[in-house]
């Protein structure tokens, strides 16, 4: 019953949670020890009895030197103590494209559980998370590139629709169906340009849980981070870490810093 409540999780928030819902455990218990870095961005190209990746003095992952900006912004593992991070791309059984919303006011709240947060955005790297400080606690991270222009449309059709859809909305993507209701707005401090945050219940084949939703503008990136727990009871709250939250922000500043 447990693993058929938690593959309909993963149907209702069906793109963005896959890959963190996969690497969230609920058996799994807390330890001061760095997370198994199997499937994660840490060793993915590692030859087996390779030394793992160095980290730096503070804790946080070597800074990557390749990749586009957006690459190089993303969380790592090794970022962030306590969490396992996957940066294995998309589980080929999660649906394509962009969720679609039953009423219009609604669309960019279907929008923001896609593969991209919004079809403007020009480029999105994602990673999935699973806490080992809370067991169960699946997180995502996205990170994405805007013209400013649309970033700041983004957050502010965010606002719009979160104050326009409190008594929910039902989304489509491929053959999979959704059912979101209670949206509600969340305080939630963030140290970017501007932000908003939400939670919703996603229900579907008798089975619901509370999703919290946090989208935040740094100038023309768009961080999109989402938290669900998959062992918790329905009615109980989830809320996407502030550290999470704090290390993403801090690493997109330090690569815009560094050029």
């Amino acid at each position: 019953m447990r693993m058929k409540a938690r593959a309909t999780m993963v149907a209702l928030v069906p793109t963005l949670l896959f890959a963190a819902v996969g690497c969230s455990s609920t058996n799994t218990p807390a330890t001061d020890k760095a997370p198994d870095p199997k499937g994660s961005a840490a060793t993915a190209s590692a030859a087996p009895g390779a030394p793992a990746p160095s980290a730096a003095a503070d804790g946080s992952a070597a800074p990557k030197t390749g990749g586009s900006r957006i690459e190089r912004s993303a969380l790592a593992q090794g970022d962030l103590p306590g969490y396992q991070i996957s940066a294995q791309g998309k589980n080929p059984n999660a649906p394509d494209g962009q969720p679609q919303a039953d009423k219009k006011a609604c669309q960019p709240l279907a929008d923001v559980m896609g593969d991209k947060p919004s079809p403007s955005a020009r480029e999105t790297v994602s990673r999935g998370m699973g806490s080992q400080k809370q067991l169960g606690l699946a997180v995502s991270a996205s990170v994405s590139s805007y013209s400013e222009a649309d970033a700041k449309a983004l957050i502010s059709r965010l606002k719009a629709a979160v104050a326009a859809c409190g008594t929910g909305f039902t989304a489509k993507v491929e053959k999979q169906t959704g059912a979101y209701r209670e949206v509600r707005p969340a305080d939630y401090r963030t140290g970017g340009d501007e932000s908003v945050s939400w939670t919703m219940t996603a229900a579907a084949e008798g089975v619901s849980a509370q999703v919290h939703l946090v989208v935040v503008r740094e100038g023309d990136t768009v961080v999109r981070l989402t938290a669900l727990n998959v062992a918790a009871a329905p009615q109980q709250k989830a809320q996407v870490p502030q550290e999470v939250a704090d290390k993403q922000l801090e690493k997109i500043r330090k690569v815009q810093q560094a050029g």
